[in-house]
């Protein structure tokens, strides 16, 4: 599993997910809130798998 989720696309999905997960926890918005671990999930591993299939990379290349 290659990281394929870098920079501010980390830092983004990381705050939704933070903030879904928050909001539902305070009772603001319903049970859909725990989609926010998707995001988070997703941002704390670096990894998509939904940017497979296109080929998308967020995070820069290792040069070797």
């Amino acid at each position: 599993m290659k990281a394929n989720v870098g920079g501010m696309d980390r830092v983004l999905r990381n705050i939704v997910g933070v903030a879904l997960i928050g909001a539902t926890l305070a009772g603001w918005i319903g049970a859909w809130g725990w989609i926010g671990l998707l995001p988070l999930v997703t941002g704390v591993f670096r990894f998509c798998p939904a940017y497979l299939p296109f080929g998308l990379r967020t995070c820069e290349r290792k040069r070797g």
